[in-house]
């Protein structure tokens, strides 16, 4: 089974270096026609220059392929609309967005400010919402379409310091479970990609062997698998080294304990229960939660 993107168009945000070069790269490689943007600010966030995304453009057509430049701020809801109307201006269809563009701000909770908080909230996060809201329709239209999150690792499961960065990419995969169920039934699939990647992001944090086997380029055959026609929906890869692993958000079976006055006793003693995994599911949706609280209050009733 041959991957390949001839014919596709595809906006690839942060590709002007690292993991989103790479991306945009691939794709290119594959036969897309490429948007790469970049704002061209530092990992925090400062400043802005369309130099390296344009470099990433000249390197796509030195080989060949099809790619313009864009220097949109995820942030701006507008300019990011005028970036999905060039795509449709110069190509006339938008078939793949890749959310890639992120900052970090990273300090202890104790000590962060608010102020970092809401910009990386809402670079990852309503930068991914924008550029998502702005494909949208055209992508309803076309019956088509493939949207990929960069979540993280550290919004899955938690990392010292990057309570917004975590935050952030956890809501990522929030948004991307309600975006595959809302646009299942116009062809477009929803997935999320936690990369584990040697980018500016991370230099000085890994020893040099650890890190060039991190090379982003490792990561993006999940990428890749995401943006096809054969996409799955609805799934969270994690991507690194070569490896490939799949994360879920599960559901115990539980335990129906019922309302009375020691209800909170019987549950603290019965937590190991509560929590034991045997019999977990992954749900298709936020209502399995509710079906399966309701059918043991039901059994327990004689309902």
């Amino acid at each position: 089974m041959s991957i390949d993107f001839k014919g596709r168009v595809a906006i690839v945000t942060g590709a002007g270096g690292g993991l989103g070069k790479q991306h945009a790269l691939a794709l290119a490689a594959r036969g897309a026609k490429v948007v790469v943007n970049d704002l061209g600010g530092d990992v925090h966030g400062v400043g802005g220059s369309v130099s390296a995304a344009q470099a990433v453009v000249d390197e796509i057509r030195a080989a060949g392929g099809e790619a313009i430049v864009n220097g949109a701020s995820v942030t701006d809801f507008e300019a990011v609309q005028a970036m999905v109307q060039q795509a449709v201006d110069t190509w006339g269809r938008v078939d793949i967005l890749v959310n890639n563009a992120g900052i970090l701000r990273d300090k202890s909770f104790a000590k962060m400010d608010l102020a970092d908080f809401r910009l990386v909230v809402d670079v990852h996060l309503m930068g991914a919402v924008h550029c998502s809201k702005a494909v949208w329709p055209i992508m309803q239209a076309q019956n088509y379409g493939r949207i990929v999150m960069t979540t993280s690792s550290s919004g899955l499961y938690g990392n010292f310091g990057q309570a917004n960065y975590g935050a952030a990419k956890m809501a990522l995969a929030g948004l991307m479970q309600t975006l595959s169920i809302e646009g299942e039934k116009h062809g477009i699939r929803v997935n999320c990609l936690a990369p584990t990647a040697a980018t500016r992001m991370t230099e000085g944090l890994m020893p040099e062997a650890v890190l060039k086997a991190l090379e982003p380029q490792a990561v993006v055959p999940a990428m890749l698998v995401m943006a096809s026609e054969q996409a799955p929906n609805r799934t969270i890869i994690c991507a690194g080294a070569g490896s490939f692993e799949v994360a879920h958000i599960t559901l115990t079976q539980g335990v129906h304990l019922g309302l009375t006055p020691d209800t909170p006793e019987r549950l603290a003693a019965a937590l190991a229960q509560v929590t034991d995994r045997q019999g977990e599911t992954v749900p298709l949706s936020g209502s399995a939660q509710g079906t399966l609280e309701v059918g043991k209050a039901m059994v327990a009733h004689g309902g």
